[in-house]
This record gives structure tokens, sequence and C-alpha cells, in this order.
């Protein structure tokens, strides 16, 4: 019985260890057997999944790549991006086969003579030598496919990677940013739209082996919103699928909120939307709250602000509503408070809420104690008339130990971080450049209750190029952030903002010296 526990730990404790998404503790103890002690080990293996960037041949994208140091982790490792298939391949030719006769060209022949025997695949996207600094790759026009990316080894903790996209002109212009995610089987995206004037794309990409099979479920102000062809979409393996939501449903809908349930298999998913007034960017997915819920970030000179929430589960919410500005929090007049009905979307119009100061929105259940869960994202726009600009932020979840925002230049990036409870220190450091350098870092106290804009973060010794924001929480209450990219041009003040949550380096696993019979009661 002892041997087949300690087999079980063993197992399960490598299992959270390669995968980085599993967290094992032993069973509360007894008073003659107190429980295990857990600590934390650094992940062997990472995942990261990027959206196919743009549809537009004016788009110039660049990737970046990073994993902050940490001895822990040793000094070995790999990292790199891979691009997906476009499309389902069954092997091309005739019945499946490699040419038009069922032979292979003369290209396919010497790319296997020179790797033994098989077949050469494409080289890795933005790949990392060591951790501490970044690699950057680009690329021009439309065509660019989604990346499907692993690391392992001294590269996986923390490893973050940032697609950037600059559109200059046209319909789609802005300036689209997205963190590239790890894949799962739920998301929740409230913001969405199938007006006339926005086209908003699900993009979503398998890094399986096998397909997955996906259903869209689209929510509007009156409930769960009928589609055609929103059911069973199959993603093929290590590929990626686009969706146009105004396809699935006939009803024009300003505010929609997107259900993404993979029924089998993973996927990573993300919404790119374009608004022909506005511009675009990427909606990354809401964290799903049951209690308080952060939106980190909102520019002080926003003109407009709109909140999109749903209740996910099959309750109402009630919250109370306030803005954490850079002296303390307040509930903005008229906006107290908040209702949710359960399967609906709550839109609101918060207008200039900031009043020319940088703030976070901060939601908590009303009667003080849990709620029912919901996702909640707010749209900003910047500028005026013809030279507006959106940008999307969702609700993220705090930092635990560390967080990383890649793909930052000495001008035009500023950091936000909110401690919506106790005060709380922390830690920012700017990597090396792309291009050499130092890492540089600083402490930063974020009062409670409070909204901390860095408006000029670190940035390295003598570096070049891009370089990574890594923020460590130090000490006191919980912290979350966000970084928005700056790049205006010709009187556009494009702007984006990533969420910065926890980058789940470690894991937490139980100490082996315990007894283990515990986890077999």
């Amino acid at each position: 019985m002892n041997r087949t526990t300690l087999s079980l730990l063993a197992a399960t404790t490598a299992l959270a260890a390669v995968t980085g998404v599993a967290a094992l503790a032993a069973p509360g103890g007894t008073p003659d057997r107190p429980a295990a002690e857990a600590e934390r080990l650094p992940v062997e293996r990472s995942e990261l999944l990027c959206p196919e960037p743009s549809l537009s041949e004016l788009a110039e994208t660049g990737y970046t790549s990073f994993t902050p140091e940490d001895g822990a982790a040793g000094s070995k490792g790999t990292a790199g991006l891979l691009p997906a298939e476009e499309e389902a391949e069954t092997g091309g030719g005739k019945d499946g086969k490699d040419g038009e006769d069922g032979e292979k060209d003369q290209d396919e022949e010497a790319a296997e003579d020179e790797n033994g025997g098989e077949k050469a695949g494409p080289d890795p996207v933005a790949p990392l030598k060591k951790p501490g600094a970044p690699a950057v790759a680009s690329v021009s026009g439309a065509g660019a496919p989604a990346l499907i990316g692993t690391a392992d080894g001294a590269l996986a903790p923390g490893w973050t990677a940032q697609q950037t996209t600059v559109i200059g002109s046209g319909e789609g212009r802005g300036l689209l940013g997205v963190s590239c995610t790890a894949p799962d089987t739920d998301f929740w995206f409230p913001g969405t739209s199938t007006a006339k004037s926005r086209q908003d794309y699900v993009e979503l990409t398998n890094p399986d082996d096998a397909a997955a099979v996906v259903d869209l479920e689209l929510y509007g102000r009156k409930g769960r919103i009928e589609t055609e062809t929103g059911e069973g979409i199959t993603v093929p393996p290590r590929s990626a699928t686009s969706v146009l939501l105004s396809t699935l449903t006939s009803e024009k809908a300003d505010d929609v909120a997107v259900h993404v349930v993979a029924r089998s298999g993973r996927v990573g998913a993300a919404v790119r939307a374009t608004d022909s007034g506005t511009g675009s960017d990427w909606l990354p997915p809401s964290t799903v709250a049951a209690g308080s819920a952060v939106l980190p970030g909102i520019p002080e000179d926003a003109v407009s602000v709109r909140l999109v929430a749903v209740a996910t589960g099959d309750r109402d919410a009630d919250l109370k509503v306030e803005l954490a500005g850079p002296t303390g929090s307040f509930t903005p007049a008229g906006h107290e408070t908040l209702t949710l009905k359960r399967g609906m979307v709550t839109s609101v119009d918060l207008d200039d809420i900031t009043k020319g100061e940088p703030g976070s929105l901060v939601l908590s259940p009303a009667d003080g104690g849990d709620t029912a869960p919901y996702a909640v994202a707010l749209r900003v726009v910047r500028g005026k008339g013809g030279d507006r600009e959106m940008a999307f932020i969702p609700a993220t979840a705090r930092i635990e130990a560390r967080g990383t925002a890649a793909d930052n230049r000495a001008k035009g990036s500023v950091l936000s971080l909110v401690a919506p409870g106790k005060a709380a220190r922390v830690k920012v450091t700017a990597s090396a450049g792309s291009g050499g350098g130092k890492p540089v870092s600083k402490e930063y106290t974020v009062k409670a209750g409070t909204t901390l804009s860095v408006p000029e973060p670190p940035v390295p010794s003598g570096g070049k190029g891009t370089h990574a924001l890594t923020v460590e929480a130090l000490s006191g209450g919980p912290v979350y952030a966000s970084r928005t990219l700056e790049r205006p041009k010709g009187g556009v003040p494009m702007f984006t903002v990533q969420p910065v949550p926890d980058d789940r380096g470690t894991v937490v696993v139980p100490e082996a010296a315990e007894d283990l019979s515990l986890l077999m009661r």
C-alpha cells in the first residue's frame, strides 16, 4: 500500500512540474497526522499560442519571446513558436499521397536527406537562447499564420510571448497587441459585437495532434442568441480556424458576450475586433470572477469607457462599482451598483470616468460576500473625431508571484499597478534589450485602494531594441497590473493594453518526506 501511494505521488508530482497547470497539495491533517508541507517548483514545460495577426496587406507584425531569469530552473532549455497549419491537410495530391502521382518531389527528398530521412520542419519564430534576453522576429502583410509554441527546461518558467501589429491606414487601422496564451477549454469574451460597424473574428488555434471540436455560444441583452453555425466547429490538428461572429447570427447587437467551449481537445482563443470608426485591437479573454474583479489601466485621456459584463452562472450578480485612482477609490456618480442578470449582457457607458487621471475599475459583491460568477471587460476610446482609437481591458488575475509584459521600448510603455485592498510592494525589472544591455530593477509601493501609473518604467542599461518588464509581488495585499503600448501615428493616438497576470512559472507540490498514506484516504 505504501509503495503504491508513493508511486502515485511521484507520478502526480512529475506531471504537475511538467505541465505547469496542475497544483497538488496533501489533504488536511489530523491531530496525530499533520498535513504535508508544500513547496513550489519551477515548471518544466510551457505552451503558448499566438493567433493569426491580421488580414491586412498593410500589417507590420512583431513577435517578442522572453523568459525571466530564474536560478532555480537551471540553465538549459528550448523555446520557440512554430507556424500552425492554415487548413487541414490530408497529405495532398491524389489519394492523399505526396505528389500528383503519389511520389515525393526533389525538394522534399533533399530536405529528408539532410534530416536523416525525416522531412524538415519550419524554422521556429523568435527562438530563445537563454533566460533574461528577449528574442524578436517580424513579418509584413497578410497571411502570417497562427503560432504554436513550447518551452522546456530553464526557458519554461514564466515564458511569455507578445504579438504586436501596426496597421497604418484603412478600416483596420490601429495598434493591435496581444499576449500569446496557454491552451484551455473555456473562455469568455464580453465586449464583442455583431453590429454593422464591427467585424469581430474569433481566432481558434489547436496545438494538439488530434482535432478539437468547439462551440461558440453568443449572449446578448435578452439572453442566449441563436446561432446557425456556432456549434461543433472543428479545428484540425495543429491548425487555426477563424470565425466571423456576424456570420453566426442575423441579429445585429452592439454588445455581445462570446463563450468559447471546447467539447473535445484544447484551443487558444482571442477576438480580433475592428470598428469602422475607432480602429481595431485584440480582445483577450476575461477572468471569470466569483468575488472582486479588477480591470487595470484606464488611460487618463480616455474619452469613452464602456463596460460590458455577463453573469456566467445560474444566478444573478449584484456588484459595487469603484474606480481606483492615483489617490484613492471612489464610487462614480450614477454608477454606484451594477446588477447582472444570469445569461444576459449588461452594458454601461461610463464616459470619461477617469476625469483626466489614470485609474482602474474594481467590481466587488454589493453585500460584501461572494457573488455569482461573472465576466467583464471595458472598451476604451481615445482621440477625437476621425482620429479615435479603441482598446480593450478585460478583468485579469492578480500577480501571485511574478508576471511579465514583453515588447517594451524606451518610450511609449506605461505600466499600471493596482492594489484594491491593502498596500502592496512590488519590484519591476527591465530585462536586457533584444540588442544587448543589462537589466535594471526598481521597487514601487502601491498605496491601498489606488492605481499607480508608471509612465516611465525602468529601461535596460545600455540596451537596444525591445525589452521585457517583469513585475514581482514582494509584500502587502493583492496587486494587479497591465501594460499600455502607445505609438501615435498621423494624429491618431494608437494604443493597446495587455493585462499582466501571474506567469504561473511555478507549481505547488507536496513534500515527499511526509507520510503519504493520507493520499489514499
